[in-house]
């Protein structure tokens, strides 16, 4: 392992086990119960942890043992291995009588440590794994360190893939929107550049050790040479290097694209009691209650499309 590899791991390994706070513990405890024994841990990310805020939908990885074991040996097992992750809908108590409300996508250790790789069409682990994450719950020593080499291969992964994209010098921030733009074009995801901006923004400094660290691997196997000027560096590519990964990298956006929406799907199967979340999603951005019965909530694939199409045609959903 080079130096830059060693840096990551240390990086991602200080990251996750950063005290976390009442609401994600609350959480992981409640998906624990569902996953059972196969459980190896429970990684909290996204804008909640960003925000340090419980507002909102806090978002979970939860990685297992076996599909098997922490789902039951029936279909939805054989799904999760052949498109995982799944992805799944829990509400739990806060300490306050209010309502926590938690997505989280459910992976083996396997399938985790494969999406954080280069080379696929996907870019969904590292590129939610190159950011900061924290977890609440981990069986035990062992199961920390293989999360966190999946989190420190992630930013590895963004530095690969994105910086043959890069025109002429750069620096962190610049280098860190081009991945969170690049990534969220490949999930069909629409985010503002202020929102771009802000991920960033949120860190900094850690971006910038994790940028250097991420370089540093990449220089030591020399796909690059790297020269830096302050804050700013430029790469030197050996012939033809830059071009070729950059054109694979724009070949596979349909690809992924088209993984993306079969994931969309499979999700409205696993997703659970999703009507409801969805309203309530709606309502939250726009202050639109949109009443729903109760043979809409429990047969939603049937009977709840005709609350979709009424919100965009009443232009409630922005």
């Amino acid at each position: 392992m080079s130096a830059g590899d060693e840096a990551l791991v240390r990086l991602a390994r200080e990251e996750l086990a950063r005290p976390a706070p009442d609401a994600a513990r609350r959480v992981a405890a409640a998906i624990c119960t569902r996953t059972g024994n196969a459980t190896l841990g429970v990684v909290f990310y996204g804008s909640c942890l960003r925000r340090d805020s419980a507002e909102g939908v806090l978002d979970f990885y939860v990685i297992v043992d076996d599909y098997a074991g922490a789902l039951g040996p029936g279909w939805l097992a054989r799904v999760s291995d052949w498109l995982p992750p799944s992805v799944f809908y829990i509400e739990c108590p806060a300490s306050d009588g209010s309502v926590l409300r938690a997505k989280y996508a459910l992976l083996t250790l396997e399938d985790f440590a494969r999406g954080a790789v280069s080379g696929g069409f996907r870019s969904g682990i590292w590129a939610r794994f190159c950011q900061p994450a924290l977890a609440p719950w981990v069986r035990d020593e062992a199961a920390l360190e293989s999360i966190a080499g999946v989190c420190a291969q992630s930013v590895r992964t963004a530095v690969e893939t994105v910086t043959p994209l890069l025109e002429g010098p750069s620096d962190a921030e610049e280098f860190w929107q081009t991945v969170f733009a690049e990534t969220y074009r490949r999930e069909l995801r629409s985010e503002s550049v202020s929102t771009i901006r802000s991920l960033h923004a949120a860190a900094p400094e850690r971006y910038e050790r994790a940028l250097r660290a991420g370089l540093a691997a990449c220089e030591q196997e020399r796909l690059f040479a790297v020269e830096w000027s302050g804050p700013r560096f430029a790469l030197e590519w050996p012939a033809g290097r830059r071009e070729k990964l950059h054109r694979r990298f724009r070949r596979r956006i349909a690809w992924a694209k088209c993984a993306y929406v079969a994931q969309l799907l499979k999700t409205a199967f696993t997703f659970g009691d999703w009507l409801p979340y969805a309203l309530w999603k709606v309502e939250r951005h726009t202050g639109a209650e949109i009443p729903y019965t109760e043979r809409q909530r429990r047969h939603p694939l049937i009977f709840g499309w005709p609350l979709l199409f009424r919100v965009l045609h009443n232009r409630e959903l922005r």
